[in-house]
């Protein structure tokens, strides 16, 4: 357990560039305090304590703004950077090494008791806003850009962007075994490739006509 702890501390002072010292993430980052009220609550959970865990995250709530269900399963070195709003829902399973910013929702899209709430790999980064929903499965190494809405699986080594979620292979260079990659800005703009794609065709089509025109008016 101390050493989970101490991960989680080490975990927001090598990916938060604003942290001064181990002193400061303890005491100033919301983040971690859910995730410590999230593991004081889980382990309530797992020993069959279910109002007890329930009510342990529902004060960490209170106190961060962020809810973890103490029924998901967090691996270590989750951080939630600036996480407000930020909802994990009963069966996520995240990974090692995980990021999520502010008003993330890892969300359930059915009202049977069964898995129905998102797996999230190791290494993943999930941009601020973005909506994971329903039993999917989110490949490592992935990132979610900033506001998409995922409803569908994405390979390990992807992005996903829009509204809903496009998947596109991985445009920058991979980090090192063992680094983080936060470089969550750098994805693909689906939409503009898709009206870039659509004006190249239609230019294509004119000219054809124009053609037909010519062609036309050369029999006539």
């Amino acid at each position: 357990m101390w050493a989970t702890l101490r991960r989680d501390v080490n975990s927001f002072f090598a990916r938060d560039p604003a942290a001064r010292s181990v002193l400061e993430v303890v005491l100033c980052y919301p983040g971690l305090h859910a995730l410590w009220f999230y593991r004081l609550a889980h382990w309530l959970w797992v020993r069959r304590f279910y109002l007890l865990g329930r009510w342990v995250s529902h004060v960490g709530r209170f106190f961060t703004g962020i809810e973890i269900h103490p029924g998901a399963q967090i691996s270590p070195g989750l951080v939630i950077d600036h996480g407000m709003g930020t909802v994990i829902g009963e069966t996520a399973e995240i990974g090692e090494d995980v990021t999520l910013y502010h008003n993330v929702t890892l969300g359930g899209v059915s009202l049977v008791k069964e898995k129905r709430h998102p797996t999230v790999e190791d290494h993943v980064v999930i941009g601020a806003g973005a909506q994971v929903l329903g039993p999917i499965r989110i490949g490592a190494h992935s990132r979610i850009g900033a506001n998409a809405v995922v409803v569908k699986d994405v390979p390990p080594d992807s992005v996903a962007v829009g509204v809903p979620g496009r998947v596109r292979g991985h445009d920058a260079v991979l980090p090192e075994p063992g680094d983080i990659d936060l470089h969550h800005n750098i994805l693909p703009d689906a939409t503009m490739e898709l009206l870039q794609a659509l004006t190249t065709r239609v230019a294509e089509l004119e000219a054809e006509l124009a053609e037909l025109r010519q062609e036309r008016e050369r029999v006539g």
